[in-house]
């Protein structure tokens, strides 16, 4: 697996980022026997430190976590914990995506806009209000199953997933609902 290991104004060593290597490398390969790449920020945050993991497994699959401690090797722990929990969780869905899925997850291209928030810059259009776009980006979007994208969204600790569902082709969002549960949208245009 290779790792990339960094950190916003504070000095990574050699020691911690060996601790690093070592412990996630074990918590993911347990789980999950094909990790490729992991990536671990770590940061400040007044007192605290702060650790962001993204650990990218070779079916496609997304796992992220982050952690908080008064220490950066109990942030980096808090991180690992967190995210053993969520492959601990899926073990069994992650040992069968693996033997079901031959090839990795496929992406497509998708555009990402963010538009303004202030309505009172908005441009005045023929057809009335029109947001402004203040940044494009490109995006990707999975062909999943409807599991594998709940799966992928808790994975990921994103509060909602866009997805191509695998069945139909259609585009789909899975999300997490104010009561705790998982919503999921078909716009299918069934008549």
């Amino acid at each position: 697996m290779r790792f990339t290991i960094s950190g916003k104004q504070i000095d990574v060593g050699d020691a911690l980022s060996t601790h690093v290597e070592t412990e996630l490398g074990d918590t993911v390969v347990k789980y999950s026997q094909r990790p490729t790449e992991a990536t671990i920020t770590f940061s400040r945050d007044a007192h605290q430190f702060l650790c962001d993991a993204v650990v990218h497994l070779s079916t496609g699959l997304i796992v992220q976590a982050r952690g908080a401690a008064n220490e950066v090797y109990a942030s980096f722990e808090a991180c690992r914990e967190k995210m053993d929990k969520q492959l601990r969780r899926y073990k069994r869905r992650l040992k069968d995506h693996h033997k079901d899925r031959t090839e990795p997850v496929e992406f497509g291209e998708a555009g990402l806009y963010v538009l303004s928030a202030d309505e009172d810059v908005w441009e005045a259009q023929e057809s009335g209000l029109e947001p402004i776009i203040i940044a494009e980006m490109e995006s990707r979007v999975p062909t999943l199953s409807v599991g594998d994208a709940v799966m992928q969204m808790e994975l990921a600790g994103a509060p909602l997933l866009v997805f191509r569902n695998e069945k139909h082709g259609g585009v789909n969002v899975v999300h997490r609902r104010e009561d705790g549960n998982v919503g999921w949208i078909d716009p299918r245009g069934n008549g």
